[in-house]
């Protein structure tokens, strides 16, 4: 299996040089360069806090011998689940983040934390487990999900709303297993008009009204944002926008590979674009109970694998967790310093309201220098400005 992954993917490397640059791992610099270290030139405390980072984040790949799924015969995911993993390790890094912070690091001796271990119990291979690959087959069926059939990642994004809608609505008074709420980003809402996406704010506002059931105004929010980025590979403009996105404290990284190959892009180094790989087949692992000494080495990955940014395939899914309305306004204050650096095409842009896109969509102004007008409490949100507070005029800047 590996030698087939490295013929689609192509070949990894795992060599790190500190005159490459700093790394950038979903939202946190790791200095590691030269000229960033001391005086002589020592980089170990860089590398090894990079390291610790890196083996920390949470590695979902294939499993054999768990329950089939459905009415298959599958009971393992080789060869066509590697998009389902992928983004198995995008939302579980969302909930590492929202339940146990950033700064969390997993501990090299036991006991383990009882929140890490709850979180991991949610993708476990079953459908007793609320985020297994069997319950997203099951939600995905309207966007093409099928047992050994691969997915792409805008079905991909879409299964998750689907999946914690339909969570939402199964668990009514009780704790939700996922307690954000989501956000896929597309373009307007006829999608006629094509472009870039568009974060409106007037649609995240929706969705966290929707997921607290109009019982408060703003919730924890994961973003997802399906892009597809040229033909047969990226179009070069969009490699350092795509860099700098890792570069946002609500960084969750990439859903991306190649096609039939994918993996979890989590941090970048300069053109390098470190991953975690679905690609390698373990046995399936039942975490059960509150046994604080169970072995989770299956969950993490001790190879620092990396390929070049612009070598991924161009459809492609960037994700983001933002924890409080002051990290989405601060959000939308990054997005829109990223639009400024896109000359003209950007990987996604920021609305007030739809009524503002078509506002502007109707004027003759461009894109980049229309101004338009709306009242933003009617939203409950006022706008962001470009240092990433609260403007003090009740207007927008259409990215």
């Amino acid at each position: 299996m590996r030698r087939f992954h490295e013929r689609v993917l192509g070949s990894s490397r795992t060599d790190i040089s500190a005159s490459d640059g700093d790394i950038w791992l979903l939202g946190v610099c790791h200095r590691i360069s030269q000229h960033e270290s001391s005086g002589n030139g020592d980089t170990s405390n860089g590398f090894a806090a990079f390291e610790q980072d890196f083996r920390s984040k949470i590695l979902m790949t294939y499993r054999k011998g768990f329950d089939s799924i459905g009415d298959s015969k599958y009971t393992s995911d080789v060869s066509w689940g590697c998009m389902i993993r992928s983004s198995q390790m995008l939302v579980a890094q969302a909930l590492l983040f929202h339940k146990l912070g950033r700064s969390w690091r997993k501990p090299l001796q036991k006991p383990l934390d009882q929140e890490y271990l709850n979180i991991l119990r949610l993708f476990g291979d079953s459908e007793a487990s609320p985020f297994s690959i069997h319950n997203l087959l099951h939600a995905g069926k309207s966007y093409g999900l099928a047992v050994g059939s691969w997915v792409g990642p805008y079905a991909m994004c879409h299964t998750w709303e689907v999946l914690a809608r339909s969570l939402r609505d199964a668990n009514d008074h009780e704790e939700q297993p996922i307690p954000m709420a989501i956000y896929v980003v597309s373009g307007d809402e006829d999608g006629e008009r094509g472009g870039a996406p568009v974060v409106c704010i007037e649609d995240a506002i929706k969705c966290c009204s929707e997921f607290s059931r109009g019982n408060v105004e703003w919730t924890p929010l994961l973003l997802l944002v399906p892009l597809v980025l040229g033909l047969d590979k990226i179009n070069p403009r969009y490699i350092p926008l795509l860099h700098s996105t890792f570069t946002f404290p609500q960084s969750l990284g990439i859903l991306g590979g190649k096609p039939g190959a994918s993996t979890y892009i989590i941090g970048v180094q300069n053109e390098k674009a470190f991953y975690l790989d679905p690609h390698d087949v373990q046995q399936v692992v039942n975490i059960n109970g509150d046994n604080q000494e169970v072995n989770t080495s299956s969950y993490h990955c001790n190879c620092i694998r990396h390929i070049p940014l612009e070598s991924i395939d161009p459809s492609l899914a960037i994700g983001f967790y933002c924890r409080d309305k002051d990290d989405f306004n601060d959000f939308c204050s990054r997005a829109s310093k990223l639009v400024e650096e896109s000359n003209g095409a950007p990987l996604f842009t920021v609305a007030l309201s739809r009524r503002s896109l078509r506002q502007v969509s109707g004027d003759d102004a461009s894109v980049e220098s229309g101004r338009f007008y709306d009242d933003a409490a009617a939203t409950g949100m006022e706008p962001v400005n470009e240092a990433g507070g609260c403007a003090n005029e009740d207007d927008w800047q259409l990215l």
